[in-house]
């Protein structure tokens, strides 16, 4: 049980605090509320759990043979960022058409190049595969931990969009609110190249 606390704090921080996949969900859930942006949520979660438990299965160590296949895969991470803030950005202000809602697939395939996913991946196959158990068994284990924590974690970021959503009814507050999220994926996804 000791063994399982920090893997659950881990995973908590991780998906709690901001990265691309929640200024997302904050975006998703002010445009579309909480149920229309439920599939991302479900596809960044299946998306991280299927990263997790691959490089628990060897591709972290992959990467740390190639460091240069990492620093591609984030280069691709960061520009893709880089493109979802800038079509939020000229995202339409008009109340009748707003940003198309990333759906499950789309959300899932995202991690492969979310740099933050990455760390969290790699960071749980290094330091939390439980000692006793076979690979694909602690693989699966701290895949599905990293799963049912991450859940509620990242349903509240799309719960606070929902609700800073209501304050959103005028077009120019939500220029400015889709201004805002598209510089703050902009500088999360540079702060992330580093």
């Amino acid at each position: 049980m000791h063994e399982l606390l920090p893997l659950l704090t881990y995973c908590t921080l991780m998906s709690g605090t901001p990265g691309p996949n929640n200024m997302m969900l904050v975006a998703s859930g002010a445009h579309h509320g909480y149920r229309r942006t439920l599939p991302a949520i479900l596809g960044i979660n299946a998306g991280g759990a299927v990263q997790t438990f691959v490089t628990c299965l060897g591709l972290g160590a992959l990467f740390l043979a190639w460091p240069a296949l990492h620093a591609a895969l984030k280069l691709a991470g960061t520009a893709y960022m880089l493109v979802l803030a800038w079509k939020l950005a000229g995202a339409p202000a008009a109340q009748d058409r707003p940003p198309a809602r990333v759906r499950f697939v789309e959300a899932a395939l995202f991690q492969a190049v979310n740099p933050k996913s990455w760390i969290k991946a790699i960071t749980i196959a290094s330091v939390f595969m439980p000692v006793g158990l076979g690979i694909v068994e602690g693989a699966v284990l701290v895949s599905l931990v990293g799963a049912l924590v991450g859940f509620p974690c990242i349903s509240m970021w799309a719960l606070f969009g929902a609700c800073i959503g209501r304050f959103l009814k005028s077009p120019r507050r939500r220029r400015v609110f889709n201004a805002i999220m598209a510089v703050s994926l902009a500088v999360l996804a540079l702060l992330l190249l580093r």
